[in-house]
């Protein structure tokens, strides 16, 4: 069943004919006398214009809008200067009342470019149809490229200018939630390295779990890829990397390793580089995102080591990979665990927690539960001393200097961390980063 309905009638130019009114009047008719009546929502969405001697459009449809008064309380004209302002303002509306499945009604030549707005703002979380808004082709001078019809799909230089105009909107909205905040370990040294552990604050992402720094767009989550985009946009202009230069691990919550120059695998939880000026990047929302540095040799890398990854070694292979390609000496590398969920909060199940307690008894608490807590940080630190790592060219929470620690229970801090543990399936993704300076 349509959750909420959309009217886009951004095409409508300023002296539009008396029958604009009229066909919104028809259109609102129609749908208070069909099922569309049950949506919780009916959104008309048109365009404001700079320097216009009218207040705006919404009073010029207010003739139009009185007589629903069944629509009353779930009816919204948006005006903005762009489609991009006016969908995407209408995109938090529906996020806010957590709506997905939306009727858009509009002029037939509209259906292809509104398409590929939708495309770039929404994600798969979403279930859009389309109706032709009827009486629109009687209207004069809308606003519509004049190659396009229904059977057509846009030019490639036509996506572009939606591109560029969703990107300028983005790069305008202010940042939410505080400053954006990196962390920084005094571990590393920032003479050689440039690197960080990003909090959830400084972003534009604005639905609760997410806002407003993620850094992370998935098909099952709301915020979108060019949300994301440019809030890395905005990261790296804090931090001095270049964002084109950025990998990011690609998480199969294992032990592949990625060799930045050579044939990349399908999906890899470690990268490691010697190249200066690339930045490599591991996401986490409880799983740890560690960051290594050789000084020595000059090469660095990053992992994400969720439980299953710890269990496999991703830490130590990402370590053995530096080795083996660079040349580093295992005791020069220095190994950053960044904000995770800490053994205050994370349990597994028992037959899981054997695996950690086989590692060390000290990875595990309450064993005899159900579901012990996990300590997932000390046992990484057991594997990478283990394979060699020196204690001290380790931190983690067990820093002597509280102050120094950098490595937080994302599940305790909602104000500063994302945690899938703590906030469900849609949850936001913060990172550690690190490249080598040129």
């Amino acid at each position: 069943m349509v959750e909420a309905v959309l009217i886009d009638l951004f095409s409508l130019p300023a002296n539009s004919q008396n029958n604009i009114p009229e066909l919104l009047h028809n259109t609102l008719e129609a749908i208070e006398k069909h099922s569309s009546i049950h949506a919780q929502c009916v959104y008309v969405m048109c365009c404001q214009r700079q320097g216009s001697e009218r207040k705006g459009e919404q009073e010029f449809l207010l003739p139009a809008l009185t007589s629903f008064q069944s629509l009353n309380r779930k009816l919204e004209v948006v005006c903005a200067q762009t489609t991009a302002a006016a969908l995407y303002t209408i995109k938090q509306r529906l996020d806010e009342k957590d709506l997905s499945i939306i009727k858009v009604i509009l002029p037939t030549l509209r259906k292809h470019l509104m398409k590929v707005y939708i495309d770039y703002l929404f994600t798969a979380v979403y279930q859009f149809e389309f109706e032709d808004l009827q009486g629109a082709s009687d209207c004069e001078n809308l606003q519509i490229s004049e190659h396009q019809d229904e059977g057509q799909m846009l030019p490639s230089q036509d996506v572009a200018l939606i591109r560029s105009e969703i990107q300028m909107y983005l790069e305008s909205l202010p940042s939410l939630k505080g400053e954006l905040t990196i962390l920084r370990s005094s571990l590393i040294p920032g003479d050689i390295f440039l690197h960080g552990f990003t909090t959830r604050t400084g972003g534009i992402s604005y639905i609760p779990t997410l806002s407003s720094c993620n850094l992370f767009s998935s098909s099952k989550r709301r915020d979108p890829q060019v949300v994301v985009k440019e809030n890395l946009r905005r990261l790296a202009n804090a931090a001095g990397f270049n964002p084109e230069a950025f990998h990011r691990v690609k998480v199969d919550h294992a032990n592949a390793v990625c060799i930045m120059g050579k044939t990349e695998p399908d999906n890899y939880d470690g990268i490691v580089t010697n190249q200066k000026g690339v930045t490599l990047a591991a996401p986490g929302a409880d799983c740890i995102p560690v960051l290594f540095a050789d000084p020595v040799r000059r090469a660095c890398g990053a992992a994400h080591s969720g439980w299953k990854g710890t269990l496999l070694g991703v830490s130590m292979a990402t370590v053995n990979a530096m080795v083996s390609e660079y040349g580093c000496n295992v005791k020069d590398i220095l190994v950053v665990l960044g904000p995770s969920v800490g053994p205050c909060c994370y349990k597994l199940p028992h037959e899981s927690a054997k695996e950690f307690h086989r590692i060390d008894p000290k990875c595990v608490r309450l064993f005899d539960s159900a579901t012990p807590y996990i300590d997932i940080r000390r046992a990484t630190r057991i594997l990478l001393e283990r394979g060699g790592i020196l204690p001290e060219n380790i931190q983690d929470d067990s820093v002597t200097d509280q102050n120094q620690n950098i490595t937080f229970c994302t599940a305790c801090h909602p104000d500063k961390f994302y945690s899938h543990f703590r906030d469900g399936t849609n949850f936001g993704t913060q990172m550690g980063f690190i490249s080598i300076k040129d």
